[in-house]
């Protein structure tokens, strides 16, 4: 799939989109109901960033997910529901321009060549990792911010351990592996930011398994305590 110069933006916080992943939307701010409606008319991509923590004014963090309108269902107030789903790790580069909304520069960023081996090994100890988290009676948290707060993320609808688990065994991309993993494990915006910054797949995994330990251990003190 060709790739476009610069898309549209969409800030939000908490937010993270990784490739193959599907994150549902709801559009009902004037700027993105007209970003939608163009959008939809063009290439129907359209890049979505993480408010960068600790910011007031509107602030993407460098590296956003790049995503393409699957589904998308117009209701009679002007608001939208969507599903859009992860294409490319991107790099935001210049602002092209800001208002009625943010249009920037993108540049694809892709993982240099791994070691099979290495990454074999990487993808054993995550598997492995994921079923000592179903041991321990820790959910799949699909990561949704409050909605309080975010009212442009819709919930997704539920899924079980063993559902997640036999679908990631099907899987035979580590890339795919690896982002998708961090999608459904991984409850907070900081780790899931990171692991979408980080670019090097062998890393990537090496991450991720540092924060399925720090997990994995944090829920054996809370047992340990009880």
């Amino acid at each position: 799939m060709k790739l476009p110069r610069e898309v549209p933006v969409m800030t939000i916080p908490n937010a993270t989109l990784f490739p193959q992943a599907l994150l549902p939307l709801y559009i009902f701010e004037p700027r993105y109901r007209q970003m939608l409606a163009e959008t939809l008319q063009s290439g129907r991509m359209f890049s979505v960033a993480m408010q960068k923590p600790g910011r007031t004014r509107e602030t993407p963090s460098p590296v956003a997910g790049l995503g393409l309108i699957r589904v998308a269902v117009g209701h009679g107030d002007g608001t939208s529901h969507l599903i859009l789903q992860g294409i490319a790790r991107v790099q935001l580069c210049e602002t092209v321009r800001y208002k009625p909304y943010r249009i920037q520069r993108i540049q694809a960023l892709t993982s240099p060549p791994c070691k099979d081996v290495v990454v074999d090994a990487l993808l054993a100890k995550v598997r492995e990792l994921l079923e000592e988290r179903v041991n321990l009676g820790i959910n799949f948290p699909f990561p949704s911010p409050p909605k309080s707060k975010n009212k442009n993320l819709e919930p997704p609808p539920g899924f079980s351990p063993k559902d997640v688990l036999q679908y990631l065994d099907k899987l035979t991309d580590p890339e795919q592996v690896a982002d998708l993993v961090s999608c459904a494990v991984l409850p907070g915006p900081v780790e899931r930011q990171t692991i979408l910054e980080t670019i090097h797949l062998e890393s990537r995994l090496k991450t991720l398994i540092h924060f399925l330990l720090a997990e994995i251990k944090h829920q054996r003190n809370i047992k340990s305590q009880s």
